[in-house]
């Protein structure tokens, strides 16, 4: 006669009665984003190095700007709009393209050269929480620059800052719009360098162009009428241009070589390149190295 071994020395799970407890509910994805996001944002602030670059090369260059052209001068005469005040909304657009699109380039591609992708990818942590982490971190960083910029700006610069509602909520789906743009198209280009180490050489050209011609060094309307339409094909020059319509005065439109601001374009073009880079990044995001398999 067979006896059979007690539940407890079999491992029986089961409850007395037979009826095995509930298993452990899984967090949310809400939940798993935002954990992740205190996670990357912790791991963005012990890069002392890259935290410095972040926040304080939009402030460098509006400094330097400022300098060259002068505090007092008027950008147009008769405009009212002083050097500074034209040049703060090409700093803030750079600033979002330099925290979203080639921050997340740049990581991407190193922590899938690390190994670090492929270690994350045999873990439970699903792909969306990854990418809702990053987008997270994107979003606070972003917004911290911005906010540092804009002080030293209106504290050292005297640069006007906006007083009614309107042109807030312009900044702020510009501004969001923008991020989201910048980090899913950073995502989707991580995968075209071939190594961690050659990520910066092919990113650092690419934003470099971009700034030259989307009106972050120049005066938009005083570049090759070529350039600006090559400049229109990409989404710098748009985030650009809607920061314009926030923090210039509307007589400023005569700055603009199409005489408005186009709200309705920056949105579509903006949404367009999220698109966009949504659709390529799910095609081509690789967790291995070429090498790896």
């Amino acid at each position: 006669m067979t006896t059979t071994a007690p539940a407890r020395e079999r491992g029986d799970a089961r409850r007395p009665g037979g009826v095995r407890p509930p298993a452990p509910r899984q967090p949310g994805l809400l939940r798993v984003g935002l954990a992740r996001t205190v996670f990357e944002v912790r791991g963005f602030a012990r890069e002392r190095d890259a935290v410095v670059f972040v926040f304080l090369y939009p402030v460098i260059l509006l400094a330097i700007f400022a300098t060259v052209f002068g505090q007092d001068e008027e950008v147009l005469a008769g405009s009212g709009v002083l050097f500074p005040q034209y040049f703060l909304p090409g700093m803030v657009a750079t600033g979002v393209m330099l925290s979203s699109f080639q921050a997340l380039a740049v990581a991407v591609a190193v922590e899938r050269d690390d190994g670090t992708l492929k270690r994350l990818r045999a873990t439970p942590l699903p792909a969306t929480g990854y990418f809702l982490g990053k987008t997270g971190q994107v979003l606070v960083t972003s917004g911290l620059q911005t906010a540092v910029l804009l002080a030293v700006a209106a504290l050292v610069f005297d640069v006007p800052l906006p007083d009614d509602a309107g042109r807030w909520w312009t900044f702020a789906w510009v501004a969001l719009l923008g991020t989201a743009t910048g980090a899913v198209c950073g995502v989707a280009f991580s995968s075209l360098p071939r190594s961690g180490r050659s990520v910066t050489a092919v990113v650092t050209p690419v934003v470099l162009v971009l700034q030259f011609i989307s009106g972050v060094f120049f005066r938009f309307d005083q570049l090759p009428s070529w350039m600006q339409q090559v400049a229109a094909l990409f989404p710098l020059k748009w985030l650009a241009q809607g920061m314009r319509s926030v923090f210039l005065p509307d007589g400023a439109t005569a700055l603009e070589p199409s005489g408005s601001w186009q709200h309705g374009a920056t949105a579509l073009v903006l949404t367009a390149w999220l698109v966009a880079g949504l659709v390529v990044g799910v095609r081509t995001f690789r967790w291995r190295r070429r090498d790896d398999g």
